[in-house]
């Protein structure tokens, strides 16, 4: 009896677990898009795939195998259908994930983007969509990134891609994200997020329509030309766009109040995109040219992107209104020095306030920073960053410090002295690796060179003040990072990077 009694209690117990199991295995959570109910497109299948394959033919735009990613509007179809679909046809059906970010019209957010972590598919009347979900509880390690359902069940920024992607581009796993109000640093971050997980099967969206004109949208600049001004506006952030510039877009809508409600997720974009990636505008229209009425009229513009998210290649930075003003520059290179004056005295890390020095807009974006130090034109201590991770007047602040103090090939520098050493100041952008080591610039690239679990770096400026040759460098870097002379010459990798270098001197 009790034989019996443990071997039945063995069988129920197997038999949960299986049903347990089978159950988890299949289990799917689906969020339903609302929009069709909503009357921003057909609910009925056969009616929206007869609208959707309507758009198709009327759209002039040829597919390519290169497109890695698309700007599209989504307000409803009647609207802004027809020049989605110009960008999606520009697609080829061959990604196996896509990526569709979209502004939070609904729920205000700072600094925070939206994914779904307990939903499986995506539905719409033409079926169901499965999401990637490896991909986004990797992104979901970041604290950039939470599981706000509020924000992404109802997103109709998100949500009107998705019947055009499922009719042009067939089978895929997607990426939903909706975007906060982000400031320029989490947009960078973000980018940086996403650029790292990409790969060649990916398709980027930045879902956004353009500017909203109109007492409807509180946005009145001009009443007289308005078609005109309003092509101006766009075309103006479009500017921006096709130079891959992210910042001065941004700017621009800042300065133009150019009310573009995707601005976030195009930022990120355009921070995300490789350097060499050519931008194509296939379709530019408003809503007053379609109704024949100005009164209130928003913008839409379809964009492709051709490249290769695999080939992040290097050129030179763009320029933008963030470089650092000559105002800036003098308040770093002071603020170096009232640091290290602050830490030989006190052994304390001070704040700027604590040392009368405004911190601007610029000195806070996040941004790595070397502190080098001189002393009658002879190397005194140099000690900086590669990477960002801190706003660069913090970065400056540590690497003035660690440069007098910290670094191992010098004596700690004397408060007696500090009147004799001059300070120099080198802000970097984002090291990106290179194919060869003859795609190094001398004089504009900053190099590091790895190997075999060494490494080391020259900034710019060190092989123009040494007088080297590119493979006098690339030797004397590799004696850097204790490795033979010639070791540059084979299976060594490369990273390069720019930097704004300015000095007590000049």
């Amino acid at each position: 009896m009790f034989y019996n009694y443990r071997n039945n209690l063995h069988r129920a117990f197997v038999l949960v677990t299986v049903l347990l199991f089978v159950g988890n295995l299949y289990s799917k959570e689906v969020l339903t898009s609302p929009m069709g109910q909503m009357g921003w497109h057909e609910s009925d299948q056969n009616a929206l795939t007869k609208q959707i394959e309507g758009f198709f033919q009327k759209a002039q735009a040829q597919s390519a195998d290169d497109t890695i990613a698309i700007i599209s509007p989504h307000a409803g179809y009647a609207y802004s259908g027809q020049t989605a679909a110009f960008g999606v046809k520009a697609a080829k059906a061959k990604y196996k994930r896509i990526i569709v970010i979209g502004p939070s019209h609904q729920v205000p957010m700072l600094d925070v983007l939206s994914v779904p972590g307990d939903v499986t598919h995506y539905k719409t009347p033409l079926g169901e969509i499965p999401l990637d979900t490896e991909f986004i509880n990797k992104l979901l390690q970041s604290p950039l990134f939470k599981d706000i359902p509020q924000a992404y069940r109802t997103e109709h920024s998100v949500f009107m891609q998705l019947p055009l992607l499922q009719y042009r581009l067939g089978d895929f796993k997607l990426v939903p994200i909706v975007a906060g109000n982000c400031s320029p640093q989490t947009v960078q971050k973000v980018a940086s997020i996403l650029k790292s997980l990409v790969d060649s099967n990916t398709l980027v969206v930045a879902s956004s329509d353009f500017v909203h004109y109109g007492p409807n949208y509180d946005y009145v600049p001009f009443d007289q030309n308005i078609p005109d001004g309003l092509k101006k506006l766009d075309m103006g952030a479009y500017d921006y766009i096709s130079k891959l510039d992210s910042i001065g877009f941004s700017q621009y809508c800042d300065k133009t109040g150019a009310t573009i409600c995707g601005r976030v997720p195009i930022a990120i974009l355009l921070s995300m995109l490789p350097t060499t990636a050519k931008p194509e505008l296939l379709k530019y229209i408003t809503s007053g040219e379609l109704t024949n009425d100005f009164t209130n009229s928003v913008s839409y513009l379809s964009v492709a992107f051709h490249g290769d998210w695999q080939k992040q290649a290097v050129s030179e930075p763009v320029k933008t209104d963030n470089s650092l003003t000559q105002k800036d520059k003098q308040n770093l290179l002071l603020l170096a020095r009232k640091t290290i004056e602050f830490y030989l005295q006190n052994n304390a890390v001070p704040a700027p306030e604590q040392l009368g020095i405004p911190v601007t807009d610029a000195m806070k974006v996040s941004r790595a920073a070397f502190v080098t130090l001189k002393k009658n034109s002879d190397l005194r201590g140099c000690i900086g960053e590669i990477f960002p991770s801190q706003p660069l007047y913090k970065s400056v602040i540590a690497n003035a410090i660690n440069a007098t103090v910290n670094d191992w090939r010098f004596t700690a520098v004397t408060r007696d002295e500090l009147g004799k050493i001059d300070i120099e100041i080198s802000a970097l952008t984002v090291p990106q690796s290179i194919d060869s080591y003859d795609q190094i610039r001398l004089g504009t690239d900053g190099v590091v060179l790895k190997k075999g679990g060494y490494s080391a770096v020259f900034l710019p400026q060190v092989a123009p003040e040494q007088g080297w040759t590119l493979a006098e460098t690339l030797t004397h870097l590799s004696l850097k990072a204790g490795l033979p002379g010639d070791a540059w010459k084979k299976d060594a990798s490369f990273l390069v990077f720019q930097a704004e270098v300015f000095g007590e001197k000049e």
